[in-house]
């Protein structure tokens, strides 16, 4: 197996613990407001333990609600609250999944110019042919994915 499907699968793997996160939403306040609120903290209290102002806290959860805060800040904050900041890109289904989408559009599309051609040329493949010519391609884009696939959008 090459380098690049392992490591692959190992990170499909490893998101599988964060799927149940694309279902879940923001907190209408924000999160660090919810938290802040479920601890019965006011902003005056969470100021004073981050080292800063009641105005800034305010700013702060302002910023979070528009997703202008930073993650350091997010982290700092987490700290003082006692919370863990995580921070995660969750693949709506799996890469390897992305990735298989991705070869079939570029193979797709390929063989759709490459039998136009051979339809000019009177060289039609049958269906059958196209379909064997489609799989062969596909599993060799599969067994060493190159960046050239993400070029075809």
């Amino acid at each position: 197996m090459n380098r690049q499907k392992l490591v692959l699968e190992q990170l499909d793997s490893f998101l599988k613990n964060y799927a149940a996160l694309r279902h879940a939403s923001i907190p209408v306040k924000g999160w660090i407001r919810a938290i802040r609120d479920g601890l019965g903290m006011t902003a005056k209290q969470l100021a004073e333990r981050l080292g800063s102002t009641q105005q800034n806290v305010a700013r702060i959860e302002r910023d979070e609600l528009a997703g202008a805060v930073t993650m350091k800040t997010m982290k700092r904050i987490a700290d003082v609250l006692d919370c863990t900041f995580v921070y995660a890109l969750v693949p709506n289904s799996t890469l390897k999944n992305t990735l298989e989408k991705q070869v079939d559009l570029l193979v797709n599309q390929r063989l759709k110019e490459v039998s136009h051609t051979m339809s000019l040329e009177n060289q039609d493949l049958s269906d059958n042919e196209l379909e064997k010519v489609r799989r062969q391609l596909v599993e060799e884009y599969l067994e060493k994915p190159s960046s050239c696939i993400w070029n075809m959008k």
